[in-house]
């Protein structure tokens, strides 16, 4: 059992052209772009830059989407040149099964598999409660949640996610249509937030900028499952803003970017992703990083960050209450909620494409990856994924793990920037059409602000996390790495070789063959 062997690039091309396994390819350098921005400004963009600026940045959280940015542009560098190599779907878990081997690809698709479950339970939940507010405003009260049998059931979770499952099924090219024209309403509302919001700023709410750093005062149990990893390494005592703070806020609003490597998911449904690829998702990344800018800017000058500290739960419209325009939390409620619609459709197809490429190989059941003859789309995986997390978002409580969502991100940001070394050592013959600058400087300046961003989440989050990885072990060595179908490759050719007649038998496969063995 070698649980290093890796999986060939041109085994993985040859994969996805398998009859009734493949997708087709429809996408432009326009829908790739607008995907990404569909899935990074949600209705996060009204409230995660209040909440860092509110506990961890003050205005210095303009700072903080910028580490986060530039995190993000260097892992998303090395996504792109794996991608216009292996253009299939599948994203970090193919490039680490072609590079890093077959255990770690498993971890790390395991791993996306818990970023895009559960971002997609949490926001369909959030769009039920947030439709909720709109029919408010116009005066229906409808509540977001029904009670049966003494369960809260959110039906609007089970109703946006029973929309874009049927959609998806019906072809990603229409979706991608719809998400066109969500995604282009929800950027004219923050234009328009925006622009208002800038009306109110005053700059000595910019002083000072990064607010010297406070001691949380905290010392119980509780308060040290809520401090940060590296404070609990360093044994550093919590506090929050100074230059600390603007990288624990950098950790916090890395959510607003975790769209980019979904994107990657679907390069085997891109037209010419060797160009397309980079220009859509390098073309969003530097929309969605502009648009969060500026509203954590106008966000910080309409009030003092001490002001928004002061609230529960800070939001925009926080800000826009505290200098007396209300109505501007109609325009953000509307936002809010179509900002969510199009995530949700983009989580959702990036969750099928990873459990897509993990059951072609074998490491989940093989049945899933079957695809429709008529519209190639994989119609059972995708309604098996909708259902899923429309019972998650609808019946349980998934806000306890939204910061799963990051480091389950985060560290497939760290392989994948590393798997880039490993990629042109073992494969010096490629040439990818876009290649990460800079040698092997940037790829591992990648992969050290990841980490870094990584040990400034919550010490729960890595014992949550630590829990899913030894689930996601169990699972792999009890079925996945029996039914790996490169496991029955090596053995069918070891076999054939030792059993051939009239030959004197020869050793096994040794781990330095795989490569060559997988191109067969």
């Amino acid at each position: 059992m070698n649980l290093l062997r890796t999986k060939s690039i041109e085994q993985s091309i040859a994969d996805a052209d398998e009859p009734g396994r493949k997708l087709k390819r429809s996408l432009s350098t326009w829908d790739l772009m607008i995907m990404g921005v569909a899935v990074a400004v949600g209705a996060g963009i009204f409230s995660v830059g209040a909440k860092a600026a509110a506990n961890f940045a003050g205005p210095a959280v303009t700072l903080s989407f910028a580490i986060a940015a530039v995190t993000c542009a260097l892992a998303i560098m090395c996504y792109a040149e794996f991608a216009t190599a292996i253009p299939v779907a599948g994203s970090a878990y193919v490039f680490t099964y072609a590079t890093m081997g077959e255990l770690l690809a498993w971890i790390i698709g395991w791993n996306l598999i818990l970023e895009l479950f559960t971002a997609a339970a949490v926001i369909a939940k959030y769009w039920g409660i947030y439709l909720s507010k709109v029919f408010a405003l116009t005066g229906l009260d409808i509540p977001p949640a029904i009670s049966l049998g003494g369960v809260d059931l959110y039906w609007g979770a089970f109703l946006i996610v029973a929309i874009f499952t049927v959609l998806l099924v019906l072809g990603t090219k229409l979706s991608a249509r719809v998400g066109n024209v969500f995604t282009l309403i929800k950027i004219a509302v923050v234009l328009f937030v925006i622009v208002v919001g800038f009306t109110y700023v005053k700059f000595e709410n910019y002083t000072p900028f990064v607010p010297a750093a406070e001691p949380t005062g905290g010392t119980g149990a509780a308060d040290v499952l809520k401090q940060s990893f590296f404070g609990f390494l360093t044994g550093a005592a919590p506090a929050q803003y100074g230059t600390m703070g603007i990288f624990a806020g950098a950790a916090l609003v890395f959510f607003a970017f975790i769209g980019f490597d979904v994107v990657a998911t679907s390069a085997e449904e891109v037209k010419n992703p060797q160009k397309t690829l980079p220009r859509g998702i390098f073309g969003g990344l530097a929309l969605v990083t502009l648009l969060y800018i500026l509203v954590s800017l106008a966000l910080t000058g309409m009030v003092s960050y001490t002001q928004l500290a002061e609230a529960k739960s800070p939001t925009l419209t926080t800000a826009f209450e505290a200098v007396g325009d209300t109505s501007a939390a109609k325009v953000i409620a509307f936002g809010s909620l179509v900002g969510l619609t199009t995530v949700i459709m983009v989580l959702l197809m990036g969750l099928s494409r990873v459990v897509l490429a993990m059951s072609r190989d074998g490491l989940l059941p093989r049945a899933l990856s079957k695809t429709s003859d008529k519209r190639s789309t994989p119609v059972r995986l995708q309604v098996i994924c909708g259902a899923a997390v429309a019972l998650v978002a609808g019946l349980t409580n998934v806000d306890l793990l939204e910061e799963m969502i990051n480091i389950g991100t985060l560290s497939a940001f760290v392989v994948v920037s590393l798997g880039i070394l490993v990629l042109r050592k073992k494969r010096p013959d490629l040439k990818p059409a876009f290649r990460v600058p800079f040698g092997k400087v940037l790829p591992i300046v990648s992969a050290v602000l990841c980490l870094y961003l990584m040990t400034n989440l919550a010490v729960e989050t890595w014992i949550f996390f630590a829990f899913w990885l030894v689930l996601g072990l169990a699972i792999y060595f009890a079925y996945g790495q029996r039914h790996s179908r490169l496991n029955e490759r090596f053995a069918e050719a070891n076999a054939s070789v030792n059993g051939a007649p009239g030959a004197a038998p020869r050793k096994a496969a040794e781990p330095e063959d795989e490569d060559e063995l997988s191109r067969t």
